[in-house]
């Protein structure tokens, strides 16, 4: 009825950048405080992985449960400032305890906070893409949840499964792994129908399988599997793939990534290289342009580069950091289109400039190139 077009174990061994949600009931041992046990396994697997060469994002729930029970408080409080305040006592165990276990297996940690306002935001989304690949680079795993100690009904995300997907987007993630209390998705709720067929792979986004997801799944955090299913939906329109997976299933992590088929593989149907570059093509209203000299076009077609300001003759338009903006040739005809580092006015400070002027004439510094080559798509060939 669902089926995948590509192999589970290949989806998990290829995966480079990968970006791990862990919910509520698990981080907090089904509400009774932080399981210090669990964050210090999952802690060691995300280490080994990081020694591999990979790139690793945890996205974890916990701080208002961990409030709660420092509070002591039973029920998940109705009111925005009561979730607000157990948010803010519950915060302070959570990144201490992953600051901890990530530290003594020899790897860095940052935290990192966000809304939705955050990536909704064009500014403040790429500052956030900025910051959380800089950390990367740096082999720091980014411990990210979302921001409770400031959000309100309009800004917050609703569920750290949506928050998954989003960085996943946010980063360009290759697989977006959801740990929960169940071992992947059933056709129906094994707990009320112990004939419920258990799926191993489907199309990230069919519609069918929504129909099979229930509703909320615990009183300690707010999803369920229709968020994991939608969630998966949203991470596959960046070209990211999402298994669903028990969270204590022994060294589940490195096993995922040895290629083992472990839980509900949702696959996505695009590649992330095509997704981007499908998205830039199809932006038919661009906000400006700038054109290049005859030297830079050989390097933007034939090599593959990035678009640097010092080459770029002229600026067209007005436009912002993170507009797409075409790139023309001298003759005035497109050959890319691109996501813009530097808007239309710091644009027209650096053309023409190299980046040691960056800082003189901008009072910064900032990113070398006026379009990444990662962000960078071929209209003409």
């Amino acid at each position: 009825m669902v089926e995948a077009s590509l192999p589970h174990t290949q989806v998990l061994k290829n995966a480079q950048r990968i970006v791990v949600k862990v919910g509520s009931s698990l981080v907090t041992n089904e509400g009774r405080g932080l399981d210090e046990q669990a964050i210090a396994q999952w802690s060691e697997q995300l280490a080994a992985l990081v020694r591999q060469g990979r790139e690793l994002i945890m996205v974890s729930s916990g701080a208002v449960a961990e409030g709660m029970k420092r509070l002591g408080w039973s029920q998940r409080p109705k009111e925005i400032h009561e979730l607000q305040a157990a948010a803010a006592v519950g915060q302070m165990g959570l990144v201490q305890m992953y600051e901890t276990k990530l530290r003594g297996c020899g790897v860095g940690s940052a935290q990192v906070l966000l809304t939705h306002a955050d990536l909704a935001d064009r500014e403040r989304y790429l500052n956030a893409r900025s910051t959380l690949l800089t950390l990367l680079s740096l082999g720091v795993v980014p411990v990210i949840n979302e921001n409770d100690t400031v959000v309100n009904d309009e800004i917050k995300f609703g569920d750290n499964d949506t928050l998954g997907a989003l960085v996943a987007n946010l980063v360009e993630a290759d697989v977006l792994i959801i740990l929960t209390d169940q071992p992947g998705l059933y056709s129906e709720d094994p707990r009320k129908n112990p004939n419920a067929q258990f799926i191993h792979e489907a199309r990230a986004g069919d519609p069918a399988l929504e129909a099979m997801a229930g509703g909320a799944g615990s009183g300690i955090g707010k999803g369920g599997m229709i968020t994991k299913i939608l969630a998966a939906k949203r991470a596959a329109g960046s070209g990211a793939s999402t298994v669903i997976a028990w969270g204590r299933e022994p060294r589940v992590l490195e096993r995922l990534c040895t290629g083992e088929a472990i839980g509900t593989c949702l696959v996505a149907q695009t590649a992330k290289s095509q997704a981007r570059k499908r998205w830039m093509s199809d932006h038919l209203q661009l906000r400006g342009a700038v054109w290049v000299d005859a030297g830079a076009v050989p390097k933007l077609v034939a090599e593959g580069k990035s678009l640097l300001p010092v080459g770029m003759t002229v600026v067209h338009g007005e436009f912002s950091r993170g507009d797409v903006i075409a790139v023309c040739g001298p003759d005035g005809q497109e050959v890319a289109r691109g996501l813009a580092n530097y808007g239309s006015v710091e644009a027209r400070l650096i053309c023409r400039k190299s980046s040691a002027d960056f800082e003189r004439l901008l009072g910064y510094v900032g990113e070398p190139e006026m379009i990444h080559r990662d962000n960078l798509v071929l209209t003409r060939a």
